[in-house]
């Protein structure tokens, strides 16, 4: 029964998270594309009370004018619209579902002894301590070198840097699946530091002066504006970490760091061309889609540096393994955690009827995806997986 109620859990924790981070990603793309497609205002007037920018659009039937000032206008409305609980219902429903599913079952998800062999209280510990770390080095590096000239690409290539080694770390210490998870958390984690640690109380600073009639300090702009920045492209290496625990070719790679390194570059270089592609629009100019292409090329090469090696001539040499074979593979690498009395996943696999029946389910997911046993925990090898692939593609024969 515990193992149901953590299904559901699992189940309904994944579906807020989604349609939270839904709603994150959207409004913040929105306001990143729109902030990138104001023009000029055509009125005098509203530029005479200081509008800065302005966008016509179009949508639902209606159409609607959008302005933009810089610093206030003449008359601050009671009534703000602020972009906050999107990202915190997000990293909440997030790191829920983190609790659930890895530091609830740590022995299972997050540590893989041949990567790591440590207790399950210390991997709890040092993850938890990721997302700690990252936020505090990555803050710290935005408030030293955030105002200094090149300070946008000194931070960019340090924290970029550090990204690199928190890749690298997790790899060494955690299994695959978990530590491609982390990398993804503990940015999405950073992300929704930026808004409550740095975006939304900087906006109240500077709406609190403004309804006093003091002076703003345009410091909360400058460092809202780079932390907005940062948050967009953190967001497609996020997503990238969040469903790859679905494909053990990618976290289970030889250098799996190096995979996960570069498959977030990638995603960032194409959200380049996607934030730039804004403002060249609204400038009657080329979209800049080289970095969409550079970023497109890479994932290209990292899909023929995966390229598995086809099998031997002579795996292919012979009849197909009987079922009694596949059934022993079974039976010692898989029937521990799929049987009537664990029935994990709700799959059993300790009958001739309940393997035919999950024939399928067993090919997808210890032959093509290489997702089970989970970590590898009870050490099948490739001969083994390769026996149950040649079964399979026998037609499943229980005789």
């Amino acid at each position: 029964m515990d193992a149901y109620w953590l299904d559901w859990a699992n189940l309904l924790l994944r579906a807020a998270h989604v349609v939270t981070g839904i709603a994150w990603i959207g409004a913040s793309f929105y306001f990143v594309g729109l902030d990138s497609s104001l023009h000029k205002p055509a009125d005098e007037a509203d530029r005479a009370k200081g509008v800065g920018g302005e966008l016509w659009a179009v949508h639902g039937g209606g159409f609607y004018h959008q302005q933009k000032y810089p610093v206030s206008p003449a008359l601050l409305p009671e009534k703000l619209h602020w972009s906050m609980w999107e990202s915190y219902s997000t990293w909440l429903t997030g790191f829920a579902l983190f609790a659930v599913l890895y530091l609830f079952n740590a022995s299972t998800f997050l540590i893989d002894k041949t990567v790591f062999d440590w207790s399950p209280t210390a991997a709890i510990a040092t993850s938890l301590a990721f997302f700690v770390a990252f936020w505090l080095i990555y803050d710290g590096i935005c408030r030293i070198f955030g105002e200094r000239k090149n300070g946008d690409l000194i931070v960019g290539v340090l924290v970029f840097a550090f990204i690199v080694f928190a890749s690298w770390l997790s790899c060494h210490l955690f299994a695959g699946r978990a530590a491609f998870l982390l990398v993804g958390a503990m940015m999405a984690t950073t992300m929704t530091g930026n808004v409550a640690m740095v975006i939304i109380p900087g906006q109240r600073k500077v709406v609190a002066a403004l309804r006093a009639g003091q002076p703003v300090d345009p410091v909360h702009g400058r460092r809202g504006k780079q932390r907005s920045v940062h948050n967009t492209y953190f967001t497609l290496p996020v997503v990238f970490t969040m469903i790859s625990n679905h494909y053990g070719f990618l976290f289970g790679a030889r250098h799996n760091w190096i995979v996960l390194v570069v498959l977030m570059l990638a995603g960032a270089l194409i959200r380049v061309s996607f934030v730039l592609r804004h403002k060249a629009l609204a400038e009657d100019r080329p979209v800049p889609w080289r970095w969409a292409i550079v970023g497109t090329l890479v994932v290209v090469a990292t899909v023929a540096a995966l390229l598995p090696v086809p099998p031997a001539a002579v795996a292919k040499a012979g009849p197909p393994p009987t079922f009694a074979q596949v059934q022993a593979i079974v039976v010692e690498r898989c029937q521990m955690c799929h049987n009537a009395a664990m029935p994990s996943k709700n799959v059993r696999l300790d009958s001739t009827e309940a393997l035919a029946a999950q024939a399928q389910q067993v090919y997808q997911q210890a032959v093509v995806l290489k997702l089970m046993p989970l970590n590898n925990a009870t050490g099948i090898t490739d001969a083994e997986r390769t026996q149950i692939r040649r079964w399979f593609e026998a037609g499943a024969p229980v005789r």
